[in-house]
């Protein structure tokens, strides 16, 4: 038995050491332990690996049992850090063995230490401090210590113990490693920014947080750039930087590219594999020469304990390949499943910050109506009442700032909308030739102030009655006929309806809306639907607008499964033109066009009820009725609304949405409940939530918006009036 004890060290031959005939390093085993902790503070596990594999190649070729002690106890912790336990499990065990047989205080201190940390893992914490205490009597490393504190300070933090946490983090802020500075250092600061959101500092731990992704993006540490990003995304997001939340985020996507990840882990798989084969090589090498020499004695008991032996080692060091081959295989899956949960998480946060920045919009827009709404009606008011000439001039210039502001708002409002995707068409039957002729009207005046004629071009084939939705129509228009006024001076504009192609209950339309201003370049043709674009700097600031308009019409067209299209030349005009197919059911006996004249309203003696709770609303849309000989009564409520419109006999209920006690919405609903025939006009500063289909549903006869335009919000009135007093005669 003395040949087997004598030949027992052959199986507990380094795990990744190759055969001594191998070219090994002629620097020291420290030497290169130093540089496999940097590679893996980089994730770069291959040049890792091959580090400690040259460590161990140098330690046996000097026969240097503690600096094969020294790599294993390394091998452990790498793969500790990379959170592969099986095979950390296995490295402290080689080096566990070989501390039965030597006196190594300094590496049974490593080895008490790596084992405090996998008791943490465990959840074990006091197990793990009692380890700790245990390391420190057998080692003063510096490097050891630091890292110990490093370990008590996550063990503290897990305990709740902020205070002692925060002393050992704090003294790492400053520590004086010669080899783990900046890590031990990134480490403490990501340590105190969960110290300090644990106890809703939720600031201070942000500032902690950045200075950890500062040191991390400067060394290149990979995983802590990406747990650094991670927590500020979510940190910025909880304080409502969710801009700053979103450069985190786009951060931690490009650092977690998966193709990257997966690819370094097939690349830790091969190096892997090339080291276990090369030493099962060098195994059976030498082997192969102890079983020849055994082969010639005549001790064949012997010889049979010494194949069996060989036989057992080859088999485990197999086993263990497997093993660590199917581990790999197991983390590769739990990657991609990591992977698929964080872009789902990244979607998750994107949108929430997306639906977020959507409600400040949303609640900005709608809070700026309000006061606007005193403005332009103030305005409208002082100049109907004889001002002077040079305050007239004054006047005129707050309507036009007051105008711009209110479709800058519009326009906000609309744009939001359509990123939330909250707009939908409706179907209602409409005179599409009327709706054309309304856009012009109200955008006649602006025409008359550059001095260009409006022409509409109306094919009289296209059905009289068509079902669409007519609003959204009208704000294509809106927007397609005021880019022109803008841009033309002194010319003409051309609205073009036409009909392509007529079905038994459908019609397909060609629109286009022409002018003959000052053109657009081609290369500004390439971005004049993005948002915010208007050609140039130049142009933007000599015509003004927001540059929101034709981004508003190719999505509201995307509504209808159509497409904008454009064709221009510079200085000689553009055309805007796009086909869209509505239903149509024309009656078996053609309708009479009924158009309302603006001259046939009699506002005189009409009896309003104004429903609005703000007061200044209340007075100003009071005194736009007295202008108009009109008369009116004001409810605070929907409530009062309600109890009113039962005692009171009125022409025409203007009704706000959004009040205390009850909104406009259930109003309308109760007064329809006695009242089916009394004309109510909502108005309202519409927000993300409302619905002009909801309003129309619950009983609204119409929709304005506000702040309006005064000639809006009388034809509005007037017409509603009209109608419905006609209807009653009939």
């Amino acid at each position: 038995m003395k040949r087997i004890i004598r030949y027992l060290p052959i199986v507990l031959i380094p795990f990744f050491a190759l055969g001594q005939d191998s070219i090994v390093s002629n620097k020291s085993v420290s030497y290169h332990h130093k540089r496999a902790t940097l590679y893996m503070h980089k994730d770069d596990l291959a040049n890792a690996t091959q580090e400690l594999n040259t460590a161990s190649k140098i330690a046996e070729a000097n026969e240097d049992l503690k600096g094969l002690l020294d790599t294993y106890n390394r091998f452990a912790l790498l793969h500790l850090e990379l959170e592969d336990k099986p095979t950390a499990l296995f490295y402290r065990d080689r080096a566990g063995i070989f501390l039965k047989g030597i006196e190594y205080p300094s590496g049974e201190a490593l080895n008490k230490y790596i084992n405090a940390r996998l008791m943490l893992e465990e959840n074990k914490p006091f197990q793990a401090l009692e380890l700790l205490d245990e390391a420190l009597k057998l080692s003063n490393d510096k490097n050891l210590l630091n890292n110990i504190q490093l370990t008590r300070a996550n063990i503290y933090l897990n305990l709740d113990r902020f205070e002692d946490a925060e002393q050992q983090y704090n003294a790492l802020l400053v520590n004086s490693d010669d080899l783990e500075q900046s890590y031990l250092a990134t480490k403490a600061n990501l340590g105190l920014a969960e110290l300090n959101y644990e106890q809703d500092e939720i600031e201070k731990s942000t500032n902690y947080a950045e200075a950890a992704l500062k040191i991390s993006t400067k060394h290149n540490y990979q995983r802590l750039i990406s747990k650094s990003n991670a927590f500020l995304q979510a940190t910025y997001e909880q304080l409502g930087e969710y801009d700053k939340a979103l450069e985190k985020l786009k951060g931690l996507m490009q650092l977690k590219d998966s193709v990257f990840t997966i690819e370094k882990l097939r690349e830790q798989t091969r190096t892997a594999d090339q080291i276990t084969i090369g030493q099962l090589r060098n195994i059976n090498s030498k082997l192969q020469s102890e079983n020849e020499e055994l082969l010639q004695s005549e001790n064949r008991a012997e010889v049979t304990a010494i194949l069996s032996l060989a036989f057992l080692t080859i088999i485990s060091l197999l086993a263990v390949s497997l093993f660590r081959n199917n581990q790999i295989k197991l983390k590769t899956n739990d990657l991609l499943q990591t992977k698929n949960s964080e872009l789902e998480k990244a979607r998750d946060d994107a949108i929430e910050a997306m639906q977020a920045k959507s409600n400040f919009l949303s609640t900005v827009t709608h809070e700026l109506r309000t006061p606007l709404y005193a403005v332009t009606g103030l305005t409208h008011i002082l100049l109907e009442e004889n001002p002077s000439d040079h305050q007239k001039e004054h006047l005129k210039s707050l309507k036009f700032s007051g105008d711009y502001l209110l479709n800058f708002i519009n326009d906000i409002l609309q744009i939001n909308k359509i990123d939330a995707d909250k707009l939908e068409t409706l179907s209602v039957e409409f005179k599409l030739k009327k709706v054309l002729s309304e856009v012009i009207e109200s955008l006649q005046q602006r025409a008359n102030e550059n001095d260009t004629r409006v022409v509409l071009e109306f094919d009289n084939k296209i059905p009289n009655s068509l079902l669409g939705d007519p609003m959204k129509l009208s704000q294509i228009f809106m927007n397609l006929v005021g880019n022109a006024l803008k841009f033309t001076s002194d010319g003409q504009v051309t609205v073009i309806a036409k009909l392509l192609e007529r079905g038994e209950d459908k019609a397909k339309i060609h629109f286009a809306v022409k002018d003959n201003g000052i053109g657009i370049s081609e290369e500004q043709q390439k971005k004049i639907f993005d948002s915010f674009e208007q050609g140039s700097i130049q142009i933007n600031r000599e015509y003004g607008g927001t540059g929101l308009g034709l981004t508003i019409v190719k999505s509201l067209l995307g509504l209808f499964n159509s497409k904008i299209n454009l064709e221009s030349k510079e200085n000689e005009g553009s055309k805007f033109f796009f086909d869209i197919e509505f239903k149509c059911e024309e009656p078996a006996i053609a309708d009479i066009p009924f158009e309302l004249d603006p001259e046939e309203f009699d506002f005189e003696g009409n009896h309003i009820l104004i429903v609005e709770d703000n007061k200044i609303n209340q007075v100003i849309t009071k005194k736009m009725l007295t202008k108009k000989e009109m008369t009116a009564d004001i409810a605070n409520n929907g409530q009062e609304a309600v109890d009113m419109a039962k005692q009171n006999r009125y022409d025409c209920i203007l009704m706000d949405i959004h009040m205390p006690i009850m909104g406009g919405v259930e109003a309308m609903t109760e007064i329809r409940k006695f009242n089916s025939t009394i004309p109510i006009i909502a108005l309202t500063a519409v927000s993300m939530e409302d619905s002009v289909e909801e309003f129309l549903s619950v009983g609204a006869n119409d929709v304005v918006t506000k702040p309006f335009k005064p000639e809006v919000f009388y034809h509005t009135i007037g017409e509603n009036i009209l109608k419905t007093r006609m209807q009653s005669q009939s």
